[in-house]
């Protein structure tokens, strides 16, 4: 990603992207505190392993646009959980019952929440 780019801009228009297509319960964990992984987590739902194809291409899209690459992207041959890494930002778009099966949300649960995107 560059490093000029300011993330909360990628977090923000990855918000977006995911629902313009309507994905549920969007969650941002801030995790910049406890993770040299990344700063922050997006976590989304969707209806079917169509929609979570169709949320990832859209994150990818919107994000491509713009010129924001990612460094990988993992899960798109089964559907159930395909996870955007962009660097600073990971992307977990799940099928309903694999986002209550891996609980990221209580994993993580020490990062801060970000409840209004406009927090940022």
């Amino acid at each position: 990603m560059n490093e000029t780019r300011d993330i909360r801009e990628v977090v923000k228009l990855a918000y977006q992207a995911l629902d313009e297509k309507k994905a549920s319960d969007i969650t941002i964990i801030d995790i910049s505190s406890l993770s040299v992984v990344a700063d922050y987590f997006i976590i989304a739902s969707a209806d079917n392993i169509r929609q979570t194809g169709a949320l990832a291409d859209n994150v990818e899209e919107v994000l491509g646009r713009a010129g924001i690459m990612p460094k990988q992207i993992e899960g798109r041959s089964s559907g159930n959980w395909i996870l955007l890494d962009y660097y600073d930002v990971i992307i977990h778009v799940f099928d309903k019952e694999n986002r209550l099966f891996y609980d990221i949300e209580r994993i993580w649960k020490d990062g801060r929440r970000i409840v209004d995107i406009n927090e940022l």
